[in-house]
Parts: C-alpha cells; sequence; structure tokens
C-alpha cells in the first residue's frame, strides 16, 4: 500500500444536532469532533439559540450573496481546525416560480459549495425564497421570515456525493 497515494479523510465524527436557532441564530446540541485532513481539529461547544450565524463566507471573507425571489442555495456549516463556526453557500439557482409565500420547486438541485481545505462540513440546509418574500441574505435575514424556506438542517458526517434536494 503507498499511503502517500492516501487521501486524508476529512469527517466530523459526532451528530452536532444542528437545527435553524430563532430569528438568524443557530444551534447544536452536542460538541463537533472535526477531523480535517487526517488530523483531529478543536471541537466546537454546544452553541445555544443565541449562537450568531455566520455573516461571512469562509471561501472569500465576503458577505453572503443574497437570494431574491424565485431562487434559492445550498449552505453548508462547518468548523475551521481551530473550532469556530463557518458557513459556505454554494451557487444560487433559480427555484420554478411559487405563489405569493410560497416557494417554487426546485429546477434542478443547488450545488454545494467548494470548501476551503481548512473546513469540516457538518451540516447543510437549502434555502428558497418565494416570489413575495423579502430578500434572503445569510447571517442577516430571519430563517422564518415571510417568503423564506429553509430545509430542516442535515447532519452529516461528510458531504453527500451529489447536490441534493432535501
Amino acid at each position: 500500500m503507498d499511503i502517500l497515494a492516501q487521501t486524508p479523510l476529512t469527517l466530523s465524527l459526532v451528530n452536532a444536532g444542528a437545527v435553524a436557532g430563532t430569528t438568524n441564530s443557530f444551534t447544536t446540541t452536542a460538541a463537533t469532533v472535526p477531523v480535517i485532513q487526517g488530523k483531529f481539529g478543536t471541537a466546537l461547544g454546544v452553541l445555544t439559540n443565541s449562537a450568531t450565524t455566520p455573516t461571512t463566507d469562509a471561501n472569500t471573507g465576503l458577505a453572503f450573496p443574497t437570494l431574491a425571489a424565485n431562487q434559492a442555495a445550498a449552505v453548508v456549516f462547518g468548523t475551521n481546525a481551530a473550532g469556530t463556526l463557518k458557513a459556505v453557500q454554494g451557487t444560487i439557482v433559480q427555484t420554478e416560480v411559487g405563489v405569493t409565500t410560497t416557494v417554487g420547486a426546485f429546477i434542478s438541485a443547488p450545488p454545494f459549495p467548494a470548501l476551503p481545505d481548512d473546513f469540516c462540513p457538518f451540516a447543510y440546509t437549502l434555502v428558497r425564497v418565494s416570489p413575495t418574500g423579502a430578500a434572503f441574505t445569510l447571517g442577516t435575514t430571519q430563517w422564518a421570515a415571510s417568503g423564506i424556506t429553509c430545509s430542516t438542517f442535515k447532519n452529516i458526517t461528510a458531504m453527500p456525493a451529489r447536490p441534493q434536494v432535501a
């Protein structure tokens, strides 16, 4: 076995129990145990409803792009090796046209974002905006704002192989 040819794993070894908090906050029910490229990182402790959702993309360091009416995006939450909560947003895609505050169906699954090298994913959600929903900006807009739909957070050990619609 050629150990130099092995791909080091990035995994979350604990189900963090991530859920959307009230307003724009973030909640977990367990501390994370991240492994980033084969090395243990610092755990992210349990986050209560008062934890602030990141407002800048871990890939770019810039504010998240805003989703407008009839748009969707995948958002992945994770930690860096220092145990800091981070988030990355995928490409914004169009949805079918919804009806007033009801979001439209997916035309195609929103692609997952590229992940930074120093990032261990532990959950993702899919955000959609209805025709009459206010624009959505991660970390600023309330999860349950009128016309905004966020899928139930999916807690993961590693990234799924393909974009998801649930």
